[in-house]
């Protein structure tokens, strides 16, 4: 039962536990603390890394459209600057994100597991908070 838990799991760290349970047949409780906790040490983070990097098909809409512009301006100046709109940049996604939820996805604990370390000021001096 542990190996069929363990190979759901890798095969798709999305799932939900409850579609774990539908696969397996066995209840929540025990897929949750004693097979996935106890027994594999695996446990469910949330990624909401996006990275802010343009591909190439963006940068090449960028080209484009940027050359348009430029025409525009070129046939009539002070038409364009009547017409033209700017803002500050913003990040507009032509995606719906995932939520937190949807997100998460099921790992392993272990000694790769990641140091997390603050410094905070409390009164007059610094301390440092490891883990």
């Amino acid at each position: 039962m542990v190996k069929k838990v363990l190979d759901i799991v890798i095969s798709d760290r999305r799932l939900k536990l409850r579609e774990i349970v539908e696969i397996v047949g066995i209840s929540e409780e025990r897929i949750f603390f004693h097979i996935l906790h106890e027994i594999l040490g695996i446990k469910k983070l949330t990624s909401r890394w996006v990275p802010r990097l343009l591909t190439v098909e963006n940068k090449r809409v960028h080209m484009t459209i940027s050359k348009e512009c430029l025409d525009l301006f070129k046939r009539n100046p002070r038409e364009f600057f009547r017409r033209y709109v700017t803002v500050d940049e913003t990040w507009i996604h032509h995606y719906t994100p995932e939520t937190k939820q949807q997100s998460k996805q099921w790992i392993s604990s272990g000694p790769e597991e990641s140091q997390i370390g603050s410094i905070g000021w409390e009164g007059h001096s610094y301390h440092f908070l490891g883990f």
